[in-house]
């Protein structure tokens, strides 16, 4: 059996991943001698952090509103996934020397006026909110955690994994539309308010920390230039439509 060459490749085949280069081939111990780009990491600990345990306690407040106790039980179960997250970071704070609650006090201010402004009114929105709003937000972090060294990378894609809410909240929110299709104007609204409000957040603590920013348009991370960051936001904006359309919404 002979190894397939180049010209065998199928077209459809899909390309091998680039290998990382520059910060994020390095691990935490050798990329962190850079004072710059730890303080961007541990800007972003400290945003995610505060971000999951603010998702911790939104998903308490909204098991709430859920009509029955089984999704009251699962919203609760979702709610310690993120509280689960939270203590992950929180810990890794620790482990590196930096005190978690100062670390997380740069973005109380901005995430809790995101919240604020899109205070869900019923169940239903509630739901959009956990499966569009959040889903923004990790979508960001994982354009972020593309350019962070290997142990940052892993335990940033770790507490963005999904804790639930896609699933349950597509079931949900399909199931409520096919029961009133009037639901579905009043619901696509509230998403595309939602996409605004995440995106100029995302926005303002990018650019309120200038260890971040400059992690973003290149300087402490490799291959960020400004056309790639609006590339970014259009990436963003492209995965948002494809969740609007999973839940039977115009985007």
């Amino acid at each position: 059996m002979r190894l397939m060459t180049s010209s065998d490749k199928p077209e459809n085949a899909p390309a091998a991943a680039a290998a990382p280069t520059g910060v994020a081939a390095q691990d935490w111990t050798r990329a962190s001698a850079d004072p710059q780009y730890r303080a961007a990491v541990v800007d972003l600990l400290g945003a995610l952090a505060y971000g999951e345990l603010a998702a911790f306690e939104r998903l308490a407040e909204d098991a709430k509103l859920a009509p029955t106790l089984a999704d009251k039980a699962e919203l609760a179960k979702m709610a310690s996934a993120e509280f689960h997250h939270f203590e992950r970071l929180r810990d890794r704070l620790t482990e590196i020397g930096e005190e978690p609650t100062a670390a997380m006090e740069p973005f109380v201010a901005a995430l809790d006026g995101f919240h604020r402004q899109t205070a869900p009114s019923d169940w239903l929105e509630g739901l959009v909110k956990a499966y569009v709003g959040d889903s923004i937000a990790s979508d960001f972090y994982r354009e972020v955690a593309a350019r962070l060294d290997s142990d940052s990378r892993e335990l940033v894609l770790a507490v963005l994994d999904d804790t639930g809410h896609a699933g349950f909240a597509v079931e949900k929110v399909r199931a409520a539309i096919d029961a009133d299709p009037r639901v579905g104007g009043r619901l696509a609204l509230w998403a595309r308010r939602l996409m605004g409000e995440a995106l100029s957040q995302s926005q303002r603590v990018v650019a309120d920390r200038d260890a971040l920013s400059t992690m973003l348009v290149g300087g402490v991370a490799d291959g960020f230039d400004l056309a790639e960051v609006g590339r970014m936001f259009s990436r963003i904006t492209e995965a948002h439509t494809k969740r609007m359309a999973a839940l039977g919404l115009a985007a």
